[in-house]
């Protein structure tokens, strides 16, 4: 067993917290969005937390967790739905809250600490005097964390231009740190950012993200209601075509879930209805494709122009949808599918019909592997976990791949396989599997059966 005493005493003078309520919650996400996740991490709490000021402390941690063969868990900002960065074997927490500084912002690109808040950043770009600002970020952009979202993030608002965080360009470089006696400072860039990119944290300590900016424009939110939902459908598929036009957010939502959960004062039980983000130049060319459709602009406000006690627009899309359902009904959950190009759109009809109300339809459109695509982060009207395995089983088989969320595995959630570079990068950095144990199915199980249908899943 490690002895936590002792590490706690090579820790000394550092911040550090065992006091039990609180280094519970600081162990936890919002992994309670599953039921299934609830029963299964419920009782996950790690010993202790530690919070390092500076790189030089988190390497000293690393050496005393490699000293006394304690599990080290890197956390965020907790924000993650899945359990990505829950310790299931206890040890120590790891919190980079206060290792938050944005270190340097030039043409194109901004490079932080891993414990700054994607908000931060954001503020800090958009003042600079070359005016940019983050290219994609989550819904949780007030909270997230730049390490965070590398370690346990893929898409979000901007996605419908530029793609996700898997793609080439879209992370410029990581620090990081290897779990070793002597921990190893490492650089990567360009293709090597793979290796720890969306891999939970199990296999290096991200200490700094450098990430892409692109200009800061003035954008717009819009709403707009359909009474039909593959009208709204068809509706979003033929904006995120639109190349030219500049837009973050393309999300539509079935009925009743907007009115139900998220813009009752916007939105009737029968409204259908696509969330916008569109930069200002863009409007008028806008408001003439909606002229071709049979949409009711229920809702249209510039972003700096919001009422204060107004949540931006994106904090009822993506994962926010599923959050603000929840607020109001504890017994929904979701799903993160992808509806894969070039026949998304007869997809997500085939879902929409065969289910109807038992999983209500939420799509993100994206671009994915250079095409038009979108993800569905649907939600379930869950009744049980037998059912909800049906629901993701008959998507699978219709070609429609589930990444689960009630799974928090790097392989049951993701690309269900096992991702061969992250893997060899975990026995290089971390051979003693100290790092954030139990999330790699391909270390703890050589024999893993990797042989998932990949026709739908493109790789790099």
């Amino acid at each position: 067993m490690p002895d936590i005493t002792a590490l706690l005493r090579d820790l000394d003078g550092l911040d550090l917290d065992t006091q039990p309520q609180r280094v519970r919650r600081r162990s936890r996400d919002f992994y309670w969005y599953s039921p299934v996740l609830k029963a299964k991490l419920d009782h996950v709490s790690a010993d202790a937390v530690v919070t390092p000021r500076d790189e030089a402390e988190v390497l000293r941690v690393m050496r005393a967790c490699w000293r006394h063969r304690v599990p080290l868990t890197v956390r965020g900002g907790g924000t993650g739905n899945y359990g990505q960065a829950m310790p299931l074997h206890g040890g120590l927490v790891v919190d980079l809250s206060e290792m938050s500084r944005v270190l340097e912002i030039g043409h194109g690109r901004v490079r932080a600490q891993a414990g700054a808040k994607l908000c931060d950043i954001d503020a800090a770009a958009q003042t600079h005097p070359l005016r940019q600002e983050l290219r994609i970020h989550p819904s949780t952009h007030k909270t997230g964390t730049i390490g965070g979202y590398v370690a346990g993030g893929s898409s979000g608002v901007g996605s419908i231009t530029w793609g996700l965080l898997r793609d080439r360009g879209n992370i410029l470089g990581l620090r990081v740190l290897t779990m070793e006696g002597e921990p190893r400072i490492l650089e990567l860039r360009g293709d090597a950012v793979q290796k720890a990119n969306h891999a939970y944290g199990t296999n290096g300590v991200i200490t700094e993200v450098e990430m892409p900016l692109a200009p800061a424009w003035r954008w717009c939110e819009l709403v707009l209601a359909f009474a039909d939902f593959m009208t709204a459908v068809r509706f979003a598929d033929a904006l995120a075509r639109e190349d030219a036009i500049l837009k973050k957010l393309v999300t539509p939502i079935a009925a009743p879930v907007g009115h139900q959960y998220l813009r009752p004062e916007l939105l009737g039980p029968d409204d259908h209805c696509v969330m916008l983000m569109v930069a200002d130049l863009a409007l008028e060319v806008l408001d003439d494709l909606v002229k071709a459709w049979p949409a009711r602009q229920v809702w249209r406000c510039f972003v700096d122009e919001l009422p204060k006690a107004q949540p931006p627009l994106f904090e009822y899309t993506w994962n926010h949808t599923t959050l603000n359902a929840l607020k109001v009904d504890r017994t929904v959950t979701y799903l993160q599918t992808l509806f894969p190009p070039p026949d998304h759109v007869a997809k997500v009809e085939q879902m929409y019909h065969h289910f109807g109300d038992e999983v209500p339809m939420h799509l993100e459109f994206v671009r994915f592997g250079g095409q038009v695509a979108c993800f569905g982060l649907q939600l379930v009207r869950y009744t049980s976990e037998a059912r909800l395995d049906q629901i993701i089983a008959y998507h699978d088989e219709q070609g429609c791949p589930i990444f689960n969320p009630h799974d928090y595995t790097l392989e049951g959630g993701g690309m269900k396989k096992v991702d061969q570079l992250q893997l060899a990068f975990k026995r290089e950095a971390d051979p003693l599997n100290l790092l954030n144990p139990g999330k790699m199915i391909g270390w703890d199980d050589p024999a893993y059966d990797e042989s998932a249908d990949r026709r739908f899943l493109y790789e790099r």
